[in-house]
């Protein structure tokens, strides 16, 4: 029990770090902030707003994930190298890959 507790406050640490350091994880999470109530008012099937709001949630995901990767790199080194552009253009294209998941599920629920 105690390990769940140390994650749980782990994950709170997470969240944070990334929220108070990350300018585009704050973004994210103000885009959900946007999206999840708008979600709501959508005429959709249940499992359409299901979707709606998983992909917001992926989104946040890919971000913690980015701004880990991001933080590892800089860490090692601040020093230019082509494996860390490599590395952190990568996290970032993840991103983008992300928010057209978003996009392309909102438009398709919204206007098909």
């Amino acid at each position: 029990m105690k390990r769940i507790i140390n994650a749980f406050h782990y994950s709170i640490s997470g969240f944070q770090s990334a929220f108070q350091n990350e300018a585009a994880f704050r973004q994210i999470v103000y885009l959900n902030l946007i999206l999840l109530p708008i979600s709501f008012w959508v005429e959709a099937s249940r499992s359409e707003h299901i979707l709606l709001i998983v992909v917001g949630l992926i989104a946040i995901i890919v971000e913690l994930f980015n701004s880990a990767i991001e933080a590892v790199v800089d860490r090692i080194s601040l020093e230019r190298h082509p494996l860390a552009k490599i590395a952190k253009d990568m996290g970032s294209a993840a991103q983008f890959v992300a928010l057209t998941i978003i996009f392309i599920t909102w438009i398709t629920i919204l206007f098909f």
